[in-house]
């Protein structure tokens, strides 16, 4: 009964007229998408109170939770390419504004970076080259300020096992970047279905198998949303092909 009165209160918090303190906003946002799977237009209510809280009073925590609502948007509410390059552009330029008000936010600074990245992939990395250098250097801020957020080493390891050697791709160092993320958060599901991805393209199939095994099997993920909605299923196609292709033979007990 509680929990279903703090869920009331918070959606006539969204729903009302009246602009809310810049931090307050933030805390509801953050109750909003703390499970967001459960319906995921909550994202669209956490953005539209973002916009509104943002014109009022553009502090850098409301421009950082509203720059993480349009990637949100662009991952999971745009409804085709187009709209998802739109709302990874709206996400990007709050990102810098973040970073103007705020230089030192490793968030910020990795907000730009991951809505930069998602619009490198729709353009094609070849075609957005100018956006590859800014995922580059805004992703070396993040480690810069905080070698220890766990997004920023996924982020590093994942450029690092995309790009071309040319462009300083290198599996080694992707590899131990993942790992240093795992340490760091063992519950953190991206990095871990991530460094199976490498192990894959690496040939590394029991490896690989073993990862995507902890992602399925995870008893806390951190981004519980994420992990319901997209690493669970990405892992089990994942473990069908591998073991459909015959790398690995399951064990009795195992389904993908």
């Amino acid at each position: 009964m509680r929990a279903h009165a703090v869920l009331l209160l918070t959606l006539l918090v969204v729903a009302a007229p009246a602009p809310a303190a810049a931090q307050d906003a933030v805390t509801t946002v953050g109750m909003l998408l703390a499970a967001w799977h459960e319906d995921p237009a909550r994202i669209d209510r956490a953005r539209a109170l973002l916009e509104s809280t943002v014109a009022a009073d553009p502090s850098p925590d409301a421009l950082v939770a509203l720059a993480q609502a349009w990637f949100l948007t662009g991952e999971f509410r745009a409804g085709g390419d187009a709209e998802r390059a739109a709302a990874y552009e709206h996400g990007s330029e709050i990102a810098r504004r973040a970073i103007a008000a705020a230089p030192r936010s490793d968030r910020a600074h990795l907000l730009l970076a991951v809505n930069s990245g998602r619009l490198a992939e729709i353009r094609g990395v070849m075609r957005a080259l100018a956006l590859v250098h800014t995922i580059r250097e805004e992703s070396e801020a993040v480690l810069r300020l905080n070698p220890a957020n766990v997004e920023g080493l996924i982020l590093a390891a994942g450029l690092a096992a995309e790009m071309p050697g040319f462009m300083g791709g290198d599996r080694v160092k992707a590899e131990t970047l993942f790992k240093r993320a795992l340490e760091v958060d063992p519950h953190r599901t991206g990095g871990r279905l991530e460094l199976a991805r490498l192990y894959l393209a690496t040939r590394r199939w029991r490896e690989a198998e073993r990862e995507l095994l902890l992602v399925v099997d995870e008893p806390a993920p951190t981004d519980v949303p994420r992990w319901t909605v997209m690493e669970v299923p990405r892992a089990r196609a994942l473990l069908a092909e591998l073991y459909g292709r015959g790398r690995v033979t399951p064990a009795p007990q195992q389904s993908p």
